[in-house]
């Protein structure tokens, strides 16, 4: 990809604003505006008795709160596994035995280079939650098949859940 004059329109807390013209085939050079993310590591906890942990959380940017996969922000140069067990004893408490990878996957290339990497955890143990200050979080319980039928019902509405019920529920079938 051949680009020409980057810049950095904002510096942010979580995400920076960079511009540039990038040459698209033969048509020329056209202006992009992209979002830069760290990324981040979504787990979903599954208890052996086919049951997972999901998080009911605020989130502004929709307007609500959302239920989702616990999940996190990267550190620079931080192993996604060792993220996705933070994020998972911060919200939860649960600490898996095994963090089995169900891949990455990017939820907005249009715009974000956000990549999002993605684990099933298993042989689960119970600790305290130590949410962030900003976190207020509820914890939901349910079987998997309930989290999938969420999911394709369109009640599950965050797409790194969806993903990862439907790459799990693959797996362990």
């Amino acid at each position: 990809m051949e680009t020409r004059n980057r810049s950095v329109l904002f510096k942010g807390l979580v995400v920076d604003l960079e511009q540039m013209e990038v040459r698209v085939g033969g048509k020329g050079w056209h202006l992009y505006q992209i979002v830069r993310h760290p990324g981040g590591v979504g787990v979903l906890p599954l208890h052996d008795d086919g049951t997972v942990t999901l998080i009911r959380q605020l989130r502004p940017a929709v307007g609500g709160h959302l239920l989702e996969i616990p999940a996190g922000r990267l550190h620079p140069g931080e192993d996604p596994a060792v993220c996705g067990r933070r994020e998972l004893a911060e919200e939860t408490g649960l600490s898996p035995r095994d963090l089995v990878p169900l891949g990455r996957f990017y939820p907005s290339p249009g715009v974000f280079d956000e990549v999002i990497h993605l684990f099933l955890g298993t042989g689960l143990s119970q600790g305290e939650a130590a949410p962030e200050q900003y976190e207020e979080i509820q914890m939901v319980r349910m079987p998997i098949s309930e989290a999938l039928r969420r999911a394709a019902s369109g009640e599950i509405l965050d797409g790194k859940t969806i993903t990862a019920l439907l790459r799990a529920g693959s797996a362990t079938r």
